[in-house]
């Protein structure tokens, strides 16, 4: 059990969502059509050719998960399959070797179990962020994929994302497009962050907390926001999320959309949802890993104000239904759907 390791002494409430170094990470390498045995390290920097794919041409994905400790002192992690999956697919879009999905998880393991310490404690409201990651590592000058690639999963303590509870956000409609019609939208290429950045910033000196981008083709859609996809709640308590061939498909909303259904009883639907129709939504959110939902209260189209009717000072109450109920299954307070909790010690 995890209290056989003495945790470190951090102050978990307030370590805010950075990165801190920790004991052990893993590093497999893909040398000539194979990927190595793995170790675990603890050097903490990497070494590669100054024309590295990676750095050249951009060559590179990355996952994003939690460990948590359970209310009954389990170490465990949500869903990683469905992060090994879709990091097969992005690798294939991006012309990168596939690290299995065994393999996937079991690095996840080790890394954890090797970091234990830097596991926060039940009831802290932080948790241990996991980032598998993998990138062109041998020489390109040619535009084409390198043929040598580094696999690795680096852990690090993170603090609750909402200290004292989630405000609703003020977002606005972004004049950027997020990803080309045919692009790399729907998988996870570090060059779809980069690509954002711009757009980030430009809406914090604005003022707002996020974008939310249209769909490239017609910009008329829903799509998403940088780092996260939305979901919105009818007047009727249906729960709609979009549909769209460029979004990311965020395990975080997937996972809300069954226990909508499942747990909550709710209707639901994943569907083209238009910008024009968001005005007639009861609530809003957006979901993703490290807040796993936050509320959004007002929407910015050019000047325009959308205000949903949950309003500005907390989540909506079909919104918080499901931030409880999924936050529950994860932390062990709920009975999780088959598969879903995956316990590391």
């Amino acid at each position: 059990m995890s209290g056989e390791i003495e945790k470190k002494q951090m102050d978990w409430a307030n370590i805010g969502f950075n990165y801190h170094v920790t004991d052990q990470r893993y590093v497999s390498n893909y040398k000539d059509g194979k990927w190595d045995d793995g170790v675990l390290t603890s050097d903490d920097k990497i070494t590669i050719s100054e024309c590295a794919g990676v750095l050249q041409y951009s060559q590179s994905c990355f996952e994003g998960l939690k460990a948590y400790t359970t209310e009954d002192g389990k170490i465990v992690t949500f869903r990683p399959d469905l992060n090994a999956e879709r990091m097969e697919n992005t690798c294939k879009r991006l012309e990168m070797p596939v690290f299995p999905k065994e393999r996937f998880i079991d690095a996840i393991e080790r890394v954890v179990a090797a970091n234990e310490a830097y596991v926060p404690p039940y009831g802290s409201g932080a948790t241990l962020y996991i980032r598998p990651y993998m990138f062109a590592s041998s020489p390109v000058i040619g535009v084409k994929p390198a043929e040598e690639y580094q696999f690795r999963v680096l852990v690090t303590p993170v603090g609750p994302y909402f200290k004292g509870g989630a405000k609703p956000l003020t977002i606005k409609v972004s004049d950027f497009d997020r990803a080309a019609p045919h692009g790399t939208g729907h998988v996870k290429a570090g060059l779809n962050y980069a690509m954002s950045l711009h757009a980030i910033v430009t809406a914090h000196e604005e003022g707002y907390s996020e974008n939310m981008y249209l769909d490239p083709a017609t910009r008329t859609k829903v799509e998403e926001t940088g780092g996260a996809n939305f979901l919105f709640v009818t007047k009727d308590q249906k729960v709609v999320t979009p549909k769209s061939e460029s979004i990311l498909p965020s395990i975080t909303r997937r996972s809300l959309m069954i226990v909508a259904k499942d747990y909550l009883g709710l209707e639901v639907e994943e569907r083209e949802i238009l910008l024009e129709e968001v005005k007639d939504f009861a609530e809003c959110g957006l979901c993703g890993t490290a807040a796993v939902i936050s509320p959004v209260g007002k929407i910015v189209d050019h000047g325009k104000e959308i205000c949903l009717p949950s309003g500005m000072d907390e989540m909506g109450p079909i919104t918080k239904k499901l931030y409880d109920t999924l936050t529950g299954i994860q932390m062990g307070r709920i009975e999780a759907p088959e598969g879903w909790i995956h316990v590391i010690k």
